[in-house]
């Protein structure tokens, strides 16, 4: 099995409704987004050509759109909904989404969630 080189995408922050209790579906709130994206980026690193990797921008820019669209009850689906865009990409071999709500727990810093997830060639 070939070793591939990770694109990341770090500390994303996105104002969503997110969350099953009524005082989460009135306002939006952050959450923060990080993701791995495994990418063999050889042949980009020797053609120094955007084409020939995945465009981390194009990427951020989908997730912003979607997520601050969006009003999921549990992270766990905007997870997958985020893998699921990353993973349109036939150049991403496997994603790594986590995400925080800081807002979700008064006497800690977040709460999150982490999947990880392979694009099926």
């Amino acid at each position: 099995m070939k070793k591939l080189d990770t694109i990341y995408i770090n500390d994303l922050v996105v104002k969503c409704i997110i969350g099953v209790f009524e005082n989460e579906r009135v306002k939006k709130q952050p959450i923060v987004i990080n993701i791995a994206l495994s990418v063999d980026t050889r042949k980009a690193a020797l053609s120094d050509d955007l084409n020939d990797t995945v465009s981390y921008h194009d990427i951020y820019l989908e997730i912003n759109d979607m997520v601050s669209k969006s009003k999921f009850f549990l992270l766990e689906k905007m997870a997958q909904e985020i893998a699921n865009l990353c993973l349109k990409d036939k150049r991403v071999e496997q994603v790594v989404v986590h995400i925080e709500k800081p807002e979700a727990v008064k006497l800690g810093k977040s709460s999150a969630i982490e999947i990880t997830r392979n694009n099926e060639k």
